[in-house]
C-alpha cells in the first residue's frame, strides 16, 4: 500500500480542479464561460455512468442515458442480452451521467423506480427527477420533480433507496446558501414516497454544511430505516465523512482532518451486514494517511480506519456490499495503460481481508464500479467505452 507524496499532490490538484469546475466566482473563467463549459459537458461528455439492480427473480435491470433520454432495459441472463430499451422521459432533457452524478434504479415487485438529475442551463444547477413503472418496466409514468425548491440552483447528486415500505431520495441542495456567502457548503435534503412513487412528501433537510459535489451513500439499516453517508464540512473547512439515520442527527465517522478549500468529487460507500454492522469505504487526501480507507461501525464502536488500494495507481471510487458476514469491496486503479477494478473480500465482517486482486480492466474511458447483491450472488457491473458493459459474478 504505497503512500507517496507526489500521489497526494496529484489528488489535491484533482480536487482543486474539480472545485474550479463546480463553483464559479473564485477566479478562473468568467461566469459566461462557466455556463458554456457546463452545457458542453452535459451535452457532449461520454454518458458512461449507468445504474443497475437485480430484482427478486434474479433479472438484471439497467438504466443508461442516451442523448437526452433515460432508457431502461432488462436482462434474463445476467447481462448477456437485454430486452428492447424503454424511454423513461418522453420529453427530452439534459441528464447528468458522470461518476458522481448518476442515474439510480430499484425494482420492488412489479414497480421499477428510477431517479436522475436534470441538468439546467445555469451552471451547476439541476432538479431531482423521478419516475415509476407499475407494469414491470413496459412504460413509465410522467416524471416528477422531487425538489420543492425549484430555483435554478444546485439540487443534484441524487441517491435512491426503495423497498416494500416506500422510496427515499437524498440529494445535495444549495437552497439554504443561495444569496448567503457566509453559508459553508451545501445541505443534504431528503424526500419520501409511501404510495409507490406516485407522490412525495415535503422535502426535509437532514443536515447543513455538506460538501457540494460528492456522491451520497444510501443503505437500509437493520430495521429498514435509511442510512445516509456523505462528505461533510466540519468546522471552517475540514471535509471528512458523516453518517445519519433518516431524521436523526449526524455522527462524524471519519477523523482524517482533510482541510481543503475544494470539493474532491469523491463520495463514499456504505453497506449494512446481517448483524446491523455499518461498513464504510471512503477517500481522503489528508496528509497523515491519504487514499482509500475502510472501517466498520457496531453501535458506538468503530474499528480503526484500514488503508487499502495503491495511491500511486490513483486508487479511488470504492463500492461495498455486505452479503451476510461476507464483505465485498471494489475500487478503481490505473496502471499507466489500463483502468482496473481491484477487489478484496472479508469472510468475517471486515476483520481480515484477502489480498487485492484484479477483476477487470479496460484501455479506455470507464465508469465507476457498481457492486450488486443478486438473489444468490454478488456481481460486479462496470460500464466501459472500449469493452462495453462488463459483468462478473464474484466468488464467495
Amino acid at each position: 500500500m504505497v503512500r507517496h507524496v507526489h500521489s497526494l499532490l496529484l489528488a489535491l490538484l484533482l480536487a482543486s480542479a474539480a472545485m474550479a469546475n463546480e463553483h464559479a466566482g473564485h477566479g478562473g473563467p468568467a461566469k459566461g464561460d462557466y455556463a458554456k463549459v457546463w452545457l458542453e459537458k452535459q451535452q457532449k461528455a461520454p454518458r458512461l455512468a449507468v445504474a443497475a439492480a437485480f430484482d427478486e427473480a434474479g433479472r438484471l435491470w439497467l438504466a443508461r442515458v442516451i442523448g437526452e433520454q433515460l432508457w431502461v432495459s432488462r436482462s434474463d441472463d445476467a447481462g448477456q442480452s437485454f430486452s428492447p430499451a424503454v424511454a423513461v422521459n418522453r420529453k427530452n432533457e439534459l441528464i447528468s451521467a458522470d461518476g458522481e452524478a448518476r442515474p439510480q434504479i430499484a425494482v420492488v415487485g412489479r414497480r421499477v423506480y428510477v431517479s436522475w438529475t436534470q441538468a439546467l442551463p445555469q451552471p451547476f444547477a439541476g432538479h431531482i427527477r423521478f419516475a415509476v413503472s407499475e407494469d414491470g418496466g413496459q412504460s413509465f409514468a410522467e416524471p416528477l420533480t422531487v425538489n420543492d425548491d425549484t430555483k435554478p440552483i444546485t439540487h443534484r447528486f441524487n441517491a435512491m433507496l426503495a423497498d416494500a415500505a416506500g422510496v427515499t431520495l437524498a440529494w445535495i441542495d444549495k437552497r439554504d446558501g443561495a444569496g448567503n456567502p457566509a453559508y459553508t457548503g451545501a445541505a443534504i435534503y431528503t424526500a419520501r414516497s409511501t404510495d409507490g412513487g406516485r407522490s412525495f412528501a415535503a422535502n426535509r433537510k437532514l443536515a447543513d454544511h455538506s460538501c457540494e459535489c460528492c456522491r451520497i451513500g444510501l443503505a437500509a439499516d437493520g430495521d429498514g430505516t435509511p442510512l445516509v453517508f456523505w462528505r461533510h464540512v466540519f468546522g471552517a473547512n475540514v471535509r471528512d465523512f458523516a453518517l445519519a439515520r433518516l431524521g436523526q442527527p449526524l455522527r462524524r465517522v471519519s477523523e482524517d482532518g482533510w482541510e481543503i478549500d475544494a470539493c474532491p468529487h469523491h463520495g463514499g460507500a456504505i453497506a449494512v451486514d446481517a448483524k446491523g454492522g455499518r461498513h464504510l469505504a471512503w477517500f481522503t487526501g489528508a496528509e497523515k494517511s491519504p487514499g482509500l480507507h475502510y472501517r466498520r461501525l457496531d453501535g458506538e464502536l468503530m474499528t480503526p480506519p484500514l488503508p487499502f488500494g495503491n495511491l500511486d495507481a490513483q486508487a479511488g471510487h470504492p463500492a461495498i456490499v455486505a452479503d451476510g458476514s461476507r464483505i465485498h469491496l471494489v475500487w478503481r486503479e490505473f496502471d499507466g495503460r489500463h483502468t482496473q477494478i481491484r477487489a478484496m473480500t472479508s469472510a468475517d465482517r471486515g476483520e481480515r481481508w484477502s489480498a487485492p486482486a484484479t477483476l477487470a480492466q479496460t484501455a479506455g474511458a470507464a465508469d465507476d464500479p457498481l457492486l450488486l447483491r443478486g438473489p444468490d450472488a454478488v456481481w460486479l457491473v462496470w460500464n466501459t467505452a472500449a469493452d462495453g458493459l462488463q459483468r462478473q459474478r464474484l466468488q464467495p
